[in-house]
């Protein structure tokens, strides 16, 4: 029987220095941290809630990043 994958792995960062950021420069500094994948949302966004490491959330309020959350 084959082994069922673990999550994976994923940038050790500290998600705050995001915060006030125009989100392009977020996005650019994330992916060269090693992030595989980057989101930016909209304030009250609908989203599924599905975990993927490696995944970077932002939500943007006029360019700017106001909260950031892995998964």
């Amino acid at each position: 029987m084959a082994p069922i994958p673990g999550p994976g792995q994923q940038p050790q960062d500290d998600l705050e220095i995001y915060v006030g950021l125009i989100s392009t420069e977020a996005e650019e500094r994330a992916r060269g941290r090693g992030w595989a994948k980057v989101r930016a949302l909209p304030p009250g966004a609908i989203i599924t809630m599905e975990y993927q490491a490696g995944r970077l959330n932002f939500t943007v309020t006029d360019g700017v990043v106001t909260r950031c959350w892995s998964g």
